[in-house]
């Protein structure tokens, strides 16, 4: 498995000089370590992530963004058990997003399972950039997707902020 940190801090649970080190001039995030500690954790006990690859995680308000490759995130939603696995370690809700990715592709990976016709960003005046995603569908109180959250974690992690529609609106 590749971490931010070091294989033997994330096993043994406690960061080396070097890692600690990297925590202290901001090269890695308290959250990179947590997360690191959780998947090498995970790891000892289920063998399906022993190749994943975890560049980085932010945490906003018990929110942990974790950012893999794009097969590892395909691992993890092809089995209910592996996610549920990482969901009870995590201190609370976990996003699963790509690397490297646009910001499309970021919002559509929050958003899985549901479906985005389109994300679309416009320049308002004063230079400010505004986002607008369209969800397939309707708005029902049965949402499985927290709205709110979804905003705050986009303009946390990509500093956009965004509008969210439903192709429905009744």
């Amino acid at each position: 498995m590749k971490l931010p940190i070091c294989g033997f801090c994330a096993k043994n649970t406690s960061l080396c000089p070097m890692c600690e080190t990297k925590i202290e001039q901001g090269i890695l995030t308290k959250a990179d370590a947590d997360a690191s500690i959780v998947l090498a954790k995970i790891e000892k006990e289920n063998q399906e992530i022993q190749d994943f690859t975890l560049y980085s995680c932010k945490e906003f308000q018990g929110n942990y963004i974790l950012y893999l490759a794009k097969n590892d995130i395909m691992t993890i939603r092809q089995s209910r058990t592996l996610y549920r696995t990482l969901q009870d370690q995590f201190k609370g809700k976990i996003w699963l997003v790509e690397a490297e990715e646009t910001d499309k592709r970021f919002i559509e990976d929050l958003f899985f399972p549901t479906k985005i016709l389109s994300v679309n960003s416009v320049w308002a005046p004063g230079g400010v950039q505004k986002t607008k995603a369209v969800v397939s569908g309707r708005w029902t109180p049965r949402f499985p997707i927290d709205l709110d959250k979804v905003i705050e974690i986009v303009k946390n992690a990509r500093n956009l902020d965004i509008e969210i529609e439903f192709e429905d609106k009744r």
